[in-house]
């Protein structure tokens, strides 16, 4: 029995693999990216209207940082929390908590009376934007054809940028009209009306359904087959809904500190860590560094614009030739790009065309590791140790930006806005060091 389970998981697999990506697996594509474009805006909200809020409460940037930090490490805990979640009680159900969890603060956070309120509502935003994008990620892959996965799940990540946009143009149009407390309601309103679509629309996956209970969720799983496989036959949707999870080798955390993957493992880490690091520092400091440069803050609301825009741009180039150069290559290349232009950055002065101009690129040296990055784990362990290996290097991602967006405030505040820009070069240099320091050649896990 288990052997005829396991051929039909094979089968339904191939058949998606093999098929035309359907009007449904669009659909729920679209709604995924609808969530990371409303996560986005959110995660940048402080950013851009972080000068007005430091105006409005008579803060410097020391005092500032608990606000921009606190989103940051309620992302962190949100990625474990409601990612570990959406594997318990499925990914559609852990995505709609996401959801109304950073729209209910974010709506609260243009409510809120004090600095300390805003702190309580930005870190329970965070709750919910660190745990949306894992969750979601997982769906768009269980729901994508081999094929397509890579620029399915790089096309759904490109919301994040775009909401940043969205809300670095909405900030520097009408952040005079509506003040900052408009723009944190503007983004909890959309993403609860949003979620009234998703409810009606967002479907679960039928691979989550038969692991946790193929014989209660079987017809789900075939109702779900049929619209993912429009042409394909009732008999062959009903074999193909009998699927059984996929039997993957054991790994754990200890795997990851055998001496064998020890070196990948440190490396891997230390260069998550520096390029969220430098990345976080840059996305939630910048308006407020422009405005310490002497721009207006609703135009220095558009350097979260303008150091998105060629990320987005550009992201598209490099999921295009990640599978066809050395990773390790255009890691090196970008960064060693971005140290170059951060420098630039601290010599450019006042000088707003040539700064917004290196503000574009330097979101092309800093922001496309974060695409890059996901390949480097697939490069640097085994199939065993992948998703183990991946887990944690994004937990050090992440707890790097955590790192990043606090100490942005001191470095501004101490060495003024040339040295904020110069202290990025530090960790691109160790994101650079952690980059050569990774083996990629073929390693296998063996198991007892």
């Amino acid at each position: 029995m288990e052997n005829t389970l396991q051929t039909q998981a094979a089968t339904a697999r191939a058949l998606l693999d093999a098929a035309p990506i359907s009007r449904f697996q669009w659909q729920t594509f679209f709604l995924c990216f609808g969530i990371t474009l409303f996560d986005g805006f959110d995660t940048q909200a402080i950013a851009f209207t972080g000068p007005a809020i430091a105006s409005a409460f008579n803060l410097g940037p020391n005092e500032l940082t608990p606000l921009i930090v606190a989103g940051t490490l309620g992302m962190a805990l949100g990625a474990i929390s409601l990612g570990s979640l959406g594997d318990r009680i499925g990914r559609r159900t852990a995505v709609l908590w996401a959801v109304l969890v950073f729209g209910v603060f974010s709506l609260l956070t243009g409510f809120a009376r004090s600095p300390h309120e805003i702190l309580l509502a930005r870190f329970f935003t965070g709750l919910g934007m660190g745990g949306a994008v894992p969750v979601l990620l997982s769906l768009v892959s269980e729901l994508s054809p081999a094929r397509h996965r890579g620029l399915l799940i790089t096309g759904s990540l490109l919301g994040l940028p775009a909401g940043a946009i969205g809300g670095g143009l909405l900030a520097s149009r009408l952040l005079p009209q509506i003040g900052w407390q408009g723009i944190f309601i503007v983004g909890g309103v959309l993403p609860l009306l949003f979620l009234l679509v998703l409810l009606v629309r967002l479907p679960e996956s039928p691979f989550f359904l038969a692991v946790k209970n193929l014989g209660l969720h079987q017809e789900k799983i075939q109702a779900l087959l049929a619209r993912m496989l429009p042409t394909a036959t009732p008999e062959t949707i009903k074999a193909s809904a009998q699927i059984a999870p996929e039997k993957t080798a054991q790994a754990s955390f200890t795997a990851l500190l055998q001496p064998r993957f020890l070196r990948n493992t440190l490396a891997v880490w230390l260069t998550y860590f520096c390029n969220w690091a430098a990345w976080f520092m840059l996305l939630l400091w910048l308006p407020t560094v422009l405005k310490t440069a002497g721009l207006p803050a609703e135009q220095a609301a558009l350097g979260t614009v303008v150091i998105n825009s060629p990320a987005i741009l550009f992201c598209l180039v490099m999921a295009y030739y990640l599978p066809r150069k050395p990773v390790r290559v255009l890691l090196t290349a970008t960064l060693a790009f971005g140290i170059a232009v951060t420098l630039a950055l601290s010599m450019a002065g006042s000088q707003w065309t040539l700064v917004f101009f290196l503000i574009g690129a330097v979101g092309v040296g800093v922001g496309l590791p974060q695409i890059a990055l996901n390949y480097v784990v697939m490069e640097a362990y085994p199939t065993a140790l992948r998703a183990t290996g991946a887990g944690w290097a994004i937990g050090m991602g992440r707890t790097g930006s955590i790192v990043g967006a606090g100490l942005g405030g001191w470095l501004l505040k101490t060495f003024g806005v040339a040295g904020f820009y110069t202290a990025l070069t530090v960790p691109l240099l160790l994101a650079i060091v952690g980059v050569l320091m990774i083996r990629t050649k073929k390693m296998t896990v063996t198991t007892a």
